[in-house]
């Protein structure tokens, strides 16, 4: 079954201990079993930044799952904060890049 779904583009960023841990894979992994497209990158002041373009639904189920519990979530590192999406646009990302 094909998801109709309008594309979504959002931009946020996650801080905690989240560069140098995997971080940035372990988003990529999820990003691509949702069927996304977009990157994560290190930024200079320790925060990762995530874009992901897809269907609305998609783009936030990763949002939700960036925000897990530390105490229930699988995932590299440790997540303090991710700010709140900034829909933009869809530009086309191809594949799902670490930067």
């Amino acid at each position: 079954m094909e998801d109709r779904s309008p594309v979504a583009r959002a931009t946020v960023f996650v801080r905690g201990h989240v560069q140098g841990v995997g971080f940035r894979w372990w988003t990529r992994a999820r990003a691509l079993e949702l069927g996304l497209t977009g990157y994560a990158r290190n930024t200079d002041d320790r925060r990762v930044e995530v874009v992901a373009e897809g269907p609305r639904p998609a783009v936030e189920r990763l949002v939700a799952l960036l925000r897990e519990d530390v105490s229930t979530a699988r995932r590299p590192g440790r997540v303090t904060a991710v700010s709140s999406p900034q829909w933009a646009q869809p530009r086309g990302e191809q594949g799902f890049r670490e930067r």
